[in-house]
Parts: structure tokens; sequence; C-alpha cells
């Protein structure tokens, strides 16, 4: 239930977050090859009913909106509305499947850990390998890639419903904005976006595909 709980797009300016959502700060914690293996919790914020974070990237406030997308910024968005299933591959696996939303990758990197998991469920056949997928698929915050079970269930991390700013230190990049727990998130338009478990909003102001991360934050300039 989203019990009020909504995120609002506004036309070229930030998210307008109600409904007394949580919201706390995350860093990516890599390994020694900058993949990345768990979160470390940095902060908690708090924040009234309703708050506005910055999508534009140039907030002297960061994650608040401090006016700064007045002096220009296009935050047209061009993210479609199809479902996870209309966007997912489906991959066939020696333990679990797989299903594989690409255009949502938001460039977390719990992926490339181990051998990689799509490496993993296509050829890995020992016991350890089934905990390592599922790792890496909950932990990708886009919700890119999903774990099936043999028997077609699929596998999502049990999340409430918050949003974490998130730091990705190994990149010398701020991460998106995860928004957790199937909150609503509605366009400018005022059309509401499928609702997921795992969503990755930019907050950089480059994304070729708003309101959603395209990993745009790993350009400069």
């Amino acid at each position: 239930m989203n019990e009020g709980k909504k995120i609002k797009v506004l036309k070229n300016g930030p998210y307008e977050v109600t409904g007394n959502i949580p919201i706390d700060h995350l860093q990516y914690a890599p390994n020694e090859r900058g993949f990345s293996l768990e979160y470390q919790e940095m902060n908690k914020y708090s924040m009234e009913d309703m708050y506005h974070l910055c999508r534009c990237g140039m907030s002297n406030n960061k994650p608040c909106c401090d006016g700064s997308h007045t002096l220009g910024f296009d935050g047209t968005e061009t993210a479609g509305q199809k479902t996870y299933d209309q966007m997912a591959t489906f991959i066939s696996g020696k333990q679990v499947d797989l299903m594989d939303a690409e255009e949502l990758c938001a460039g977390a990197r719990f992926c490339d850990t181990k051998s990689g998991t799509w490496n993993l469920v296509e050829t890995a056949e020992n016991p350890d390998a089934k905990d390592i997928i599922l790792h890496q698929t909950t932990h990708c915050p886009s919700g890119r890639l999903t774990a099936v079970t043999k028997q077609g269930e699929r596998i999502e991390p049990k999340l409430d419903q918050e949003i974490s700013i998130l730091e990705d230190p190994a990149a010398r990049a701020m991460g998106p904005i995860w928004v957790k727990g199937g909150i609503e998130i509605e366009s400018a338009e005022g059309f509401a976006y499928p609702i997921r478990n795992r969503v990755t909003l930019c907050r950089c102001g480059k994304s070729k595909n708003k309101p959603l991360c395209d990993r745009s934050h790993f350009t400069k300039g």
C-alpha cells in the first residue's frame, strides 16, 4: 500500500515528495576492483511531510532543491511507460533463471563481482553460485536484474517504502535516487509510471531517460 506516499516530477524542476517518506544517504561499499558489495549508511535526513529533491544536479543544498533549476534546466521526461515485463529479456540458467531489463541499468556494479551475474546464471553449477546470484540481483538498486527460480518465482528483496540518496565513491561520482518499496512516481504530465519495488531516479540532470537514471552521472561536464 502506498498510503499517500508519492513522488511527483515537477516540470523542469525537482521531485516533490509527499507522504512523510523516510530518506537516508547510502554509498556503495566496493571491493578492491571497485565493484559494489554492500550498501553503507552515511546519514539519515530529517524531512517534513513534503520535501523537494534536486534533479538538475546544480543545487548547493543537495539532496534538496535550492532553486538552481531556474538558472536553466531541461527536465523533459523521455522514459516510456513500459512495464518491467515489457522491458526484460529472459535468460535460462543452470540453477536459477534471470530477467534483465538493460535499459534500467544505473551502473551500481553489484552484478560485476564473482565472474558476473550473467556468466554465473548460464554456467555455474556449484551450490555457492546460487547464493552469489541472489545477492547480486537483489542488491541491484534499479531493479534491472531479477532472479527467477526454476519454479517461476521471482526473487525480490523486501524493501520498506523509503528513499536513499546513493553515492559511488569508487567511481568518484554521485549515484541516483533509489526509490524503494513500490512508491508511486507521477510524471509532470500527470500519468503514473508503472510501480516497481526498485527504481533509480536521475539526480545529476544528465540522463537521456528522465526521470530514470541511465548512468550518465559517470560522464564529466
